[in-house]
């Protein structure tokens, strides 16, 4: 494999293991009340901290102005305003030195040319991808910043987790047209639009994934089997399946166990492709898959049980769970872009 095209892979690879890390500090941010902390978008000026008592004092004052102080953290002094500050200014951090990367990397690889004209396409959407992001971020900061509501709205941070996880899957594909070489993959187009199907419907999960941590929609069902002793929610057809929190992690349920069979069958009809082409990826991508699908079920079952501990301020065992629960759906979108790579013909960067 050309070096060139190896060392771009891994710097793409590195930009993947930082967006996860991302998710990671984003989740905490949520888990402990902390998105709401900072009112302003400064993209540049906003890199560093309030440096002195006064600047201190006129950021937990705009936070005062808000929903969220007023109604539930009135009880807050300065040092628990800090502590809440802080993860949302890490949070915002990691995601400038995010875009760093990228830019040093970019220009360094540009100019020792290792870029050849089939990765000018990619590089344009990744970029584009990357700049949607933060302006979506801001935007879901601003819809909590009001006199009503106590979080941001719950629609915007879906919108901002999905788009999230379309950067990370596709700065992971531009990775492995890179670095997987040829005889690698097998040619499936059958497997390979099957693996699209299952995509979008992990994405739909996603996003109702989402709507549940934005509505803390955990904590109206605490239960399993059950939806609070019922198998099918009372009025479930009078509802919104998009902003009622019963509806929302009836859904969210209903579309994991559909997951989880469609994944565990497609697992043995690609099982036989695998076989056609012993020296593929499929038949290791395939496996991990499958995995991470039944431990993405269990993380939610106990993940929503632990619900009634539910402590906002602070990180116990939920908010491990919670965290973990999240880690798991990622990867398995991850998983199955990877088994799209290695079952797709056309092995175009964009």
């Amino acid at each position: 494999m050309d070096h060139k095209r190896r060392a771009v892979a891994y710097w793409l690879i590195a930009g993947v293991v930082m967006i996860v890390i991302e998710f990671i500090m984003g989740g905490v941010t949520r888990l402990t009340g902390s998105g709401l902390s900072i009112t302003e978008w400064k993209p540049i000026m906003g890199a560093l901290p309030p440096m002195g008592e006064d600047d201190w004092d006129k950021a937990f004052d705009s936070y005062k102005q808000i929903a969220q102080y007023k109604y539930i953290n009135s009880h807050f002094d300065l040092p628990d305003f800090k502590f809440i500050f802080y993860w949302e200014w890490a949070h915002r951090l990691w995601a400038r030195m995010l875009g760093v990367v990228f830019a040093i990397g970019f220009v360094y690889f540009f100019v020792r040319k290792y870029f050849d004209k089939q990765m000018v396409k990619p590089f344009i959407i990744l970029f584009i991808l990357g700049g949607m992001q933060g302006f979506v971020g801001w935007k879901m900061v601003e819809s909590g910043l009001n006199d009503t509501d106590l979080y941001v709205k719950h629609t915007w941070l879906a919108t901002h987790f999905l788009s999230a996880l379309t950067l990370m899957c596709y700065t992971l594909w531009f990775a492995l047209v890179l670095l997987v070489p040829e005889e690698r993959r097998v040619n499936a187009p059958a497997t390979f639009k099957q693996v699209v199907g299952i995509v979008v419907l992990t994405y739909v999960q996603l996003a109702w994934g989402a709507f549940m941590a934005g509505m803390h929609a955990s904590k109206s069902a605490p239960t399993w089997p059950t939806i609070n002793g019922d198998m099918i929610p009372p009025g479930l057809m009078h509802n919104s399946f998009v902003s009622n929190p019963i509806n929302v992690q009836f859904m969210h349920r209903m579309l994991a166990y559909l997951l989880l069979a469609i994944i565990s069958t497609w697992y043995f009809a690609a099982g036989k492709v695998a076989k056609s082409a012993p020296g593929s990826l499929l038949g290791s991508t395939r496996t991990i898959t499958l995995a991470l699908v039944w431990g993405q079920v269990v993380l939610g079952i106990v993940t929503v049980l632990c619900a009634p501990r539910i402590v906002f301020g602070q990180f116990g065992t939920y908010e491990i769970l919670a965290e973990a629960h999240q880690l798991v759906g990622m990867f398995l979108l991850m998983s199955l872009v990877a088994n799209a790579y290695v079952t797709r013909k056309n092995t175009a960067l964009a």
